[in-house]
């Protein structure tokens, strides 16, 4: 058995108030690695198309508001 399976037994046998802590804490947990991984992507320069496709939408008059 695998450790995945073992955790993925571990996890199904939680009493349920005890399920909602641990899907707490792994959620925080998965978007705080997600913040790190957002804000070294921008550090990177990975997402500056983004704001060159933006500007080139400003200049052509091709945005609209929401």
């Amino acid at each position: 058995m695998t450790r995945v399976e073992e955790l993925e037994l571990a996890v199904e046998a939680l009493p349920e108030e005890e399920y909602h802590q641990f899907r707490s804490w792994f959620l925080e947990r998965d978007w705080e690695k997600w913040d790190r991984q957002l804000e070294a992507d921008v550090q990177g320069g990975k997402l500056d198309f983004l704001i060159e496709e933006a500007l080139q939408g400003k200049r052509e008059n091709r945005l609209r508001k929401l």
